[in-house]
């Protein structure tokens, strides 16, 4: 059954059917993969499925979250697959026109682009003509830039597009750099028109200002005194604690740097608004009169709050509609986390970086088990044990992205590394997307870099290849001057790293080797485990995005919304806008 989301009824069928769904598979959704080896966690799942999938080829186990199925897998699973593939929000880039007839998009210039990654690049590329149509559509004059990180976004809005533009983010220092770089931007620009004696234009900076926005009050009192009074304080620093009208009570004073050519239309617009503060979008777009558009694309689900978890708050992330409410169904933390799961990202993973990766995720659960048994008050503290290789990885993740462009060229997809998002300015509170690796392990505990299991003197390895049978798992890593031949000996640098990073003082009684000869007859299967678990996510995410769709369309013939994919969803996964404008 193919599902739209057209209307109101429309959508809350969609979103009935994923909840009836996932509500059998919720255990699967709240599993702590940390615990793979602790709490048996294969035995929760068909053991048809994991015979079956513990002997696949882990190159079809990386197109399961697509929905690739095999000829011979069981019928159960199959019909697993295809089903929830059904129920997911397609990702593909669509045609914007068909949707925006007035959109035009323009290549950014290179002084633009200066600072941005080819992410971001093409990110703000798409979303500047977008937001430029939609101003049009309503008369709009002003855009609010919530969570603007360094002003990418909001500079092209200004200087290319000539738009009044208020960037607004909570880290003032993301202001200073936004400030910076717009006057450098404007005197090129001066000095263009000087030697092209062209027609002289007005040059707009963005204004910037330091706001954290933790409701729809702060952020509705904002837009009201842009749109009222028509000016705005150069930066304005609104204490957390403070009630969020009283700290707003200083944009009522005028002083000589105020500027006033602010009309009273908005638009609202926000690349990829971290958690709760997409939802906070959504509701000060309705609450606001004077915000006449919206446009938002999400991310970092795993921040969101929702009713009855981190907070009894009637102004929850998640759910948001009256729908979803009605409904009782709820998430959690685990599950949220998995809804930033990206089935693009998985498809394009090489065989020997997803092999690293269940590594990893093996490591990590055994290491678990030596937690769990021989220091025990340290499970009930959340321990993270760190991140390691973080430079590694993003160097990696250009690569994959810069050979993404080229591919896209040739019509063809060759991926030499792994891929992953990297961390977006515009959110200081967003956790890494571990490249290679598939989002995070589990909210409190990060995982460690297999490097320092292969350092030997100061000199770090790399993994060649990962090979895996019923009997044994064999890692061959390179390096001049030390091999490590068995999984043992990584497992055992991986606790001894993990330990120290806990600072935990391994003692005489520790028999790691006992736990590892414990873990190993089922290394193999956490890679089939963690990837059923994969593919939720993206059902996952559909609800979270279906959910806010549903709360802008239960208000009526007043409101005109709609999601679209707007970007390349390997280049970037979150990439689903929903675009509202009032009638």
């Amino acid at each position: 059954m193919a599902y739209s989301c057209n209307t109101a009824s429309e959508t809350l069928e969609w979103i009935n059917a994923i909840i009836v769904f996932l509500k059998p598979f919720k255990p699967l959704m709240d599993a702590h993969v940390v615990n793979f080896f602790k709490d048996k966690l294969w035995e929760s799942i068909d053991k048809e499925w994991m015979d079956c999938l513990r002997v696949e080829h882990v190159e079809n186990l990386l197109k399961l979250p697509s929905g690739v199925v095999q000829d011979h897998w069981p019928a159960s699973l199959k019909e697993f697959i295809l089903t929830l593939r059904s129920l997911v929000l397609p990702r593909d880039q669509g045609d914007l026109r068909m949707m925006l007839p007035d959109l035009r998009t323009n290549p950014i210039s290179s002084v633009l682009a200066q600072g941005m990654n080819l992410k971001k690049k093409h990110e703000v590329e798409i979303l500047a003509a977008i937001v430029k149509s939609v101003a049009e559509s309503v008369g709009a004059q002003t855009i609010v830039d919530v969570g603007a990180g360094q002003g990418y976004l909001a500079q092209v809005l200004a200087f290319q597009y000539q738009l009044s533009v208020v960037a607004i983010d909570a880290s003032s220092h993301h202001g200073t750099v936004t400030n910076a770089r717009a006057v450098r931007i404007k005197k090129h620009y001066a000095a263009k028109m000087r030697n092209s004696q062209a027609r002289t234009m007005e040059l707009n900076i963005p204004q910037t200002l330091a706001i954290h926005v933790l409701s729809s009050d702060t952020l509705k009192a904002l837009s009201d005194s842009i749109a009222h009074k028509g000016i705005i304080e150069d930066e304005i620093k609104i204490e957390p604690t403070k009630p969020s009208r009283q700290g707003l009570q200083d944009l009522g004073t005028h002083p000589p740097s105020c500027k006033s050519y602010f009309k009273s239309s908005l638009v609202l617009a926000g690349l990829h608004a971290c958690g709760d503060l997409s939802v906070t979008m959504l509701r000060t777009f309705l609450e606001c009169k004077e915000v006449r558009a919206l446009v938002n694309i999400g991310c970092c689900y795993n921040l969101i709050s929702e009713v009855g978890f981190e907070t009894a708050d009637s102004h929850c992330g998640f759910p948001v509609s009256f729908g979803v409410c009605s409904a009782g169904f709820s998430l959690g933390k685990s599950a949220r986390d998995l809804g930033c799961q990206s089935a693009e990202r998985w498809k394009v993973l090489t065989k020997d970086a997803a092999l690293q990766n269940f590594q990893l995720h093996a490591f990590r659960a055994a290491f678990q088990m030596v937690l769990h048994r021989y220091f025990p008050e340290v499970i009930t503290r959340s321990p993270s044990i760190g991140r390691q290789g973080k430079a590694l990885r993003r160097q990696q993740v250009r690569k994959v992205l810069k050979s993404h462009e080229a591919s896209k060229e040739s019509n063809s997809y060759l991926f030499s590394s792994h891929d992953c998002d990297e961390v977006d300015e515009n959110c200081s509170k967003k956790k890494l997307v571990e490249v290679g690796t598939v989002q995070e392990l589990i909210n409190d505990v990060d995982d460690v870099m297999l490097q320092d299991c292969f350092a030997a003197d100061g000199k770090a390895c790399s993994t060649s290849s990962m090979n895996v049978t019923a009997e044994s798992v064999t890692y061959i890593t390179r390096c001049d001057e030390v091999q490590y031949p068995d999984g043992y000996s990584l497992f055992k640098k991986f606790c001894e790293s993990g330990l120290h990073r806990l600072g935990l003082i391994p003692c005489q009684g520790i028999d790691i080797g006992e736990l590892w000869i414990q873990s190993e007859p089922f290394l193999e299967l956490i890679g089939p485990y963690w990837t059923l678990r994969a593919c939720l996510g993206p059902l996952v995410e559909t609800l979270l995005l279906l959910d806010r769709l549903l709360f802008l369309q239960e208000k009526g013939s007043s409101v005109q919304a709609m999601m679209v994919p707007i970007f390349d969803p390997v280049l970037s996964p979150r990439n689903v806008a929903i675009i509202a404008q009032k009638l």
